[in-house]
C-alpha cells in the first residue's frame, strides 16, 4: 500500500481519497491479525461467509474489478473476472497467508492505476451486459465507492472477530 502519497498523485483530492482507503485497507487486514486459518474460514453469521472469503471478495471484485478492468480497462484482467459469488469461495487447499497476500498485491496494483489516473479520468471498460448504464464515471467516483464498499466490510469484519473470539477493533464505550 502506498507509504509516500505526497509524490505519487499532483493532485491533492486523490492523494486524500487514497489515503482514506489506505486507512480502510490497513482496518480489514488489522481486524483479522492474529486469526488462525481455522477461525478465518469460519462462519458466524447465518449467511455463511468468512473472513477469508471476504477478503478474497475484495480483491477480486472491488480492487481488481474496479481499479484494473473498469478504471484501467486491462483487457487480460477484464477476461479473468469472477463470476456470481466465485470471488468469495476459497479453496480449502489455499493457504490463508496466500488469500491475504494476495489482497496486499492487488491493493499496490489498483494504486499505480490510481497514481497514474487523473481524478476526472473517464473509465476505459464496463460490463453493460452485466450492469446496464454505469453510475459511476470517473476515477474520483470509483475512489468514493471503493472506500464505502470497503468500509462496509471492514464493519462486518469487526463483527465476525468479535463473534470469533470477542476482540474489537474500536471499543465503543
Amino acid at each position: 500500500m502506498i507509504e509516500n502519497l505526497s509524490e505519487t498523485h499532483p493532485d491533492g483530492e486523490v492523494r486524500a481519497l487514497l489515503r482514506v482507503l489506505d486507512g480502510q485497507r490497513r482496518h480489514v487486514l488489522g481486524t483479522l491479525d492474529g486469526l488462525g486459518a481455522a477461525d478465518l474460514r469460519r462462519p458466524v453469521l447465518p449467511s455463511g461467509w468468512h473472513c477469508l472469503g471476504l477478503v478474497q471478495h475484495l480483491t477480486l471484485d472491488v480492487e481488481r474489478f474496479w481499479f484494473r478492468a473498469v478504471v484501467a480497462g486491462d483487457e487480460e484482467v477484464v477476461q479473468g473476472l469472477p463470476s456470481g459469488d466465485e470471488a468469495w469461495r476459497v479453496a480449502p487447499d489455499v493457504p490463508a497467508c496466500d488469500v491475504l497476500d494476495r489482497y496486499r498485491q492487488e491493493a499496490e496494483l489498483a494504486d499505480d492505476v490510481i497514481t497514474g489516473t487523473p481524478a476526472g479520468a473517464a473509465l476505459a471498460w464496463w460490463p453493460h451486459d452485466l450492469f446496464g448504464e454505469p453510475r459511476l464515471h470517473t476515477l474520483r467516483d470509483v475512489l468514493l465507492h471503493v472506500i464505502t464498499e470497503t468500509a462496509c466490510h471492514a464493519g462486518h469484519l469487526d463483527a465476525a472477530r468479535e463473534l470469533i473470539d470477542g476482540r474489537r477493533w474500536l471499543v465503543m464505550t
